[in-house]
């Protein structure tokens, strides 16, 4: 999927890793329980898709009225966001069924909402799991500069003010991922150094996946009546809405204190730690008992379960949890929880504030 000369090594094995594999499967066979293809997670996913499509139907062919019509198009975006957030995420992962074709075909809905699929699974599955707030490596921290995520990222004068405009960039960032997977798969065909193998197949989904995306939500409203700038205005409320929720989510729980951000060796690109253990140190999880955000984020509130199990389907996760937690007491790491998600965002943003202003104190710093 990628290649690259400069892959970043952990050096250290300190079991920890191991340990926790070890505890997290005698949880499921203890239990007889699956960790993928889960009637829960089935459901889920037709209520989800249900949501979505009614409120596609809604919009496009059962009402005049323009307040409404913008309620429908909300609406629309946060169901789109949970897809993101649970179906599309867990199949892309691996983490849907124990069959390669179904994740693949589930994952696919990602071409559907407007991302690729493939390319998503290049930065978020290998770049950004792998090398967690890594500058260089960790794509989902880089921000292509006009946002400084990390102290190691060289500071702007207009970073001052990158609290305060984060929130319009995550609203057109589906905009841009979109653009960005065009000329990505077409032309650049890299991340920074990872170099992004593609050929015929991934193409031709990424373009099939635009042409039925642009259908959707262009196409067919404007064949049955609306007008042009009507499409444009409703597309435009509905991802802009998808944006702000899923760019506060996904970036959240890697961008607040109490999290590191890892610089490797300069000499050997490594980084002085067990990878499990760097996961837990760059990650934070976040209202764990916020039953109804247990449900819609996907597992996304237990980021730091996710990042050590990603193959697992999300419903698992407030029960590995605790298990977790054992683990980490046991090895003498610190594992963040932030008991709200309104304290969380307070957190993520404070953060981007002190960043953006260039300061580097009270950060924890790690360099290999």
């Amino acid at each position: 999927m990628t290649q690259t000369q400069t892959r970043v090594t952990y050096t250290k094995n300190l079991g920890f890793r191991k340990r926790l594999n070890q505890r997290v499967d005698d949880y499921f066979e203890s239990n007889n329980i699956a960790r993928r293809d889960n009637p829960a997670m089935y459901l889920k996913t037709a209520v989800i898709l249900g949501w979505v499509i009614g409120a596609w139907f809604f919009t496009v062919f059962s009402t005049e009225v323009l307040m409404t019509k913008v309620v429908g198009c909300v609406v629309l975006g946060a169901g789109i966001a949970g897809i993101g957030f649970s179906v599309g995420h867990d199949a892309n992962h691996g983490g849907y069924s124990n069959k390669k074709s179904v994740n693949r075909f589930i994952g696919l809905i990602y071409d559907v909402i407007g991302l690729s699929s493939y390319l998503w699974r290049c930065r978020h599955n290998f770049l950004h799991h792998t090398f967690t707030n890594v500058l260089g490596h960790d794509v989902e921290i880089h921000g292509d500069g006009l946002v400084r995520m990390t102290p190691y990222m060289e500071h702007k004068s207009y970073h001052k003010f990158q609290h305060i405009f984060i929130s319009f960039i995550y609203a057109i960032i589906p905009f841009y991922w979109s653009l960005a997977d065009v000329h990505i798969i077409l032309f650049k065909r890299k991340y920074h150094d990872h170099v992004v193998s593609v050929n015929f197949k991934e193409i031709f989904t990424l373009l099939a996946g635009k042409v039925v995306w642009l259908a959707l939500f262009f196409g067919i409203p404007i064949a049955v009546g609306h007008t042009p700038i009507e499409a444009f205005i409703g597309f435009s409320i509905t991802y802009m809405t998808y944006g702000l929720l899923i760019c506060n989510v996904f970036m959240l729980a890697h961008v607040l204190e109490p999290v590191e951000f890892v610089q490797p060796d300069p000499l050997t690109n490594s980084v002085d730690d067990e990878w499990a253990i760097s996961q837990v140190k760059t990650t934070v999880d976040f209202a764990p008992k916020n039953a109804f955000l247990n449900w819609y984020l996907g597992g996304l509130n237990y980021q730091v379960v996710h990042h050590l199990f990603p193959q697992i389907c999300h419903i698992h996760y407030p029960k590995i949890a605790p298990i977790l937690a054992e683990v980490c007491a046991e090895f003498d790491v610190q594992y963040h929880v932030y008991p709200t998600f309104t304290e969380a965002l307070v957190a993520n943003y404070s953060l981007l504030k002190t960043l953006g202003a260039g300061a580097e104190s009270n950060l924890d710093l790690v360099v290999s």
